[in-house]
């Protein structure tokens, strides 16, 4: 490969939060952590450079984006994924999860009920219910190693709970399925029947594996576009968080008036300087990366199946569609919650995200980031390995 992603880079001592705050999060100081969603590889070399560039330009003022930035954005979308978007919908935010809580404000009233589907990433839950909104579970159900959804309790629980807007996890974290058009299609349908407003966070849809693709919620049905906030961002693909930078596209221009009008509420305008060159950048230079990246993701992926295989046969992958975050089930152990915390966390020495914060239907299972040099992520299965035995 071009991009050595075997190297490892000490990345302690640099204020990281997924290698720096353990003890501040109660795990022992020597604990291996493969939990929060960021990489441990370099970006690619062309965000560097601007980044680099921004940097030692010296001043740091407001910063707006042009025409270039938003054809960058667009182009991608349009070459990879077949969506053709148009200027006016892009609004900018510093994350996905922040434009939720700006589209929960935007579209619902307190009391109202949102609905997400469990398990799926825990700060869908946290911002419902921290707005004052009813959460509504419909939950996936795992059928032959498989999550499927329950269309049937999802229209049920709209019309019952009084739903007014559904948060759609596409590609899902974490038990990484990508939705086909079908699948699509049907939530899409029962939500324009029932006047639902659908945000979908489609932060990982640039990993996808062998045999599957994905689709922008809106592109599948042009009637969707009256009840989209499509939630996009570099910031998952070329490891950016710390930029803060996301696209928020939303077609309806009254609901895109109504999503300014919080934005403005909250007070924030303009974007992170770095991040909205780092997002063009990313998005014009950065594909060959993005490839040698999902390739090597990909060597991750058949790594971790065969060592289940032959060393912990007990511990079962849920086959991954999407994403660098796996989801392990560990139900044949027969522990409960907090035991099963105590083997990973003080005897495999891990720090990994418990299934269990991800909703009731986690009990049981832990999510693992394999978007980490190969050496490491064997050390990290050789350590349940070893306390397993």
């Amino acid at each position: 490969m071009k991009y050595d992603f075997d190297k490892i880079i000490d990345r302690r001592n640099t204020d990281s939060l997924k290698y720096d705050f353990a003890a501040a999060r109660k795990r022992p100081a020597d604990v291996l952590p493969l939990w929060v969603a960021d990489m441990d590889f370099r970006t690619a070399p062309g965000i560097i450079e601007r980044a680099a560039a921004d940097a030692s330009y010296g001043i740091y003022g407001y910063t707006e984006t042009k025409a270039a930035y938003y054809e960058a954005v667009a182009s991608w979308y349009r070459t990879y994924f077949g969506w053709n978007t148009d200027e006016k919908w892009l609004i900018k935010t510093p994350g996905i999860v922040f434009a939720i809580g700006i589209a929960i404000r935007a579209y619902t009233d307190k009391g109202d009920g949102v609905m997400i589907q469990q398990p799926v990433y825990y700060p869908f839950s946290e911002t419902v219910r921290d707005n004052d909104r009813t959460l509504v579970v419909n939950e996936l159900v795992l059928r032959d190693g498989r999550y499927e959804i329950d269309f049937a309790d999802f229209e049920q629980k709209i019309e019952a709970q009084h739903v007014k807007l559904f948060i759609l996890c596409s590609p899902h974290n974490p038990v990484g399925r990508v939705w086909t058009r079908d699948e699509l299609r049907r939530m899409g349908e029962i939500c324009l029947r029932h006047h639902v407003v659908v945000v979908s966070d489609e932060i990982h849809s640039d990993f996808v594996y062998e045999g599957r693709k994905h689709y922008v919620f809106c592109s599948v049905d042009p009637a969707f576009e009256a009840i989209s906030v499509i939630c996009t961002a570099p910031t998952k693909t070329f490891n950016l968080a710390g930029l803060q930078i996301s696209n928020i596209f939303v077609p309806d221009a009254q609901m895109r008036r109504a999503f300014r009008r919080q934005m403005s509420a909250a007070g924030y305008s303009q974007a992170n300087m770095i991040g909205i060159h780092a997002c063009q950048a990313a998005y014009e230079t950065g594909r060959e990366w993005l490839e040698e990246l999902k390739a090597y993701l990909k060597g991750n992926l058949d790594f971790v199946r065969t060592y289940l295989a032959e060393h912990l046969p007990q511990i079962r992958l849920i086959e991954p569609e999407g994403t660098y975050l796996l989801w392990l089930d560990f139900r044949a152990l027969g522990l409960r919650t907090e035991e099963l915390e105590h083997l990973i966390v003080h005897e495999a020495k891990l720090w990994l995200d418990s299934g269990a914060i991800f909703g009731a239907a986690g009990a049981g299972f832990e999510r693992i980031n394999i978007a980490c040099p190969r050496a490491v992520l064997a050390e990290a299965l050789a350590r349940l390995d070893r306390a397993l035995k």
